[in-house]
């Protein structure tokens, strides 16, 4: 008996089932609400049942069966990526889906102009993105959400993987009046009583810390974003300075304020930038390809602030 449902439609309703209303999943796989709903009302009248309860002001919830459905039409499109990277690996292709992470404090920096060269190269990979924080990106790695993520080497579990791509020394961010601003380095005990922009994300907040904890000093945090283009825009309009390893690519704030970056000397390491992806055995020919595109990218680019890339 011939199949009456495709793939297509099996990934817009586990779109659908994750996201938990139709707007969101539409966005997620980059089609029109009514062209996931119609799929919705197809798979249920092919199946015979009722894989949602609309609800207006919650949006979708699972029905028992719903959830069943679920779970087996993940394993199934699970397996037919799995045929791509087979059928790829045969025909010497890159291609198929790729999920990508990106810490959120760079992602406007590097994301964009990475992922145009790279599907411009490889055409046949259809690529998703995701802008998340340390945390968040981890718990996707860890659940399968996606299939690596370019972030810094912070608090990495030894399930994982790190590709490093390039190393970022941490830096004060000052305005250009600050007394600071044209010192060739700054120690934390400089700093110390000094009012403090803290970028405040999970795992970052604590290694920016550290600089000062490592020497029983306790910084002035005066100010907190989770956001670092409100850092830079807090810095630049004289709210205290602020700490961060990649710097943006010209000397100003989102605002058109003038910024100065200087080195931080003190007992703090540089971060890594790289590819953090789940341990495995095999790695699909479309995972490496894009592993040593990063590699290629970093090298030629030059948009971190730092040409001391990773060899």
């Amino acid at each position: 008996m011939p199949l009456r449902f495709t793939l297509r439609q099996l990934e817009y309703f586990v779109a659908v089932g994750e996201a938990g209303s139709i707007a969101k999943a539409a966005e997620q796989v980059n089609v029109s609400p009514p062209s996931i709903s119609a799929s919705i009302a197809q798979l249920e009248a092919e199946f015979g049942i009722q894989l949602f309860v609309r609800r207006h002001s919650h949006g979708l919830s699972l029905t028992a069966g719903g959830r069943i459905v679920l779970k087996e039409a993940g394993r199934l499109l699970a397996d037919a990526d799995a045929l791509h990277d087979i059928a790829g690996d045969i025909s010497d292709k890159v291609r198929g889906p790729l999920a990508i992470g990106c810490l959120m404090t760079f992602a406007q920096i590097v994301l964009p102009s990475l992922r145009m060269k790279f599907e411009s190269a490889n055409p046949d990979v259809r690529v998703r993105q995701f802008e998340r924080n340390q945390g968040q990106l981890l718990e996707m790695l860890q659940c399968g959400e996606v299939d690596l993520a370019l972030t810094y080497d912070l608090e990495l579990s030894q399930d994982m993987a790190f590709e490093p791509l390039i190393q970022l020394p941490a830096y004060v961010m000052l305005p250009p009046e600050h007394h600071l601003a044209t010192a060739a380095s700054i120690t934390p005990e400089e700093l110390v009583d000094e009012p403090m922009v803290l970028l405040d994300l999970p795992y970052s907040r604590e290694y920016f810390l550290s600089a000062f904890q490592r020497k029983g000093l306790r910084p002035n945090i005066a100010e907190r974003t989770s956001d670092i283009a409100v850092m830079r825009s807090m810095v630049a309009n004289g709210f205290g300075y602020g700490i961060a390893n990649m710097r943006p690519l010209h000397n100003m704030s989102p605002d058109g304020k003038p910024l100065v970056f200087v080195p931080l000397n003190g007992d703090i390491r540089p971060l890594a930038l790289g590819v953090l992806l789940p341990n495995a055995e095999h790695r699909t020919r479309t995972v490496r390809a894009f592993i040593d595109h990063c590699r290629q990218f970093v090298l030629e680019q030059g948009v971190f602030g730092t040409e001391r890339a990773v060899k």
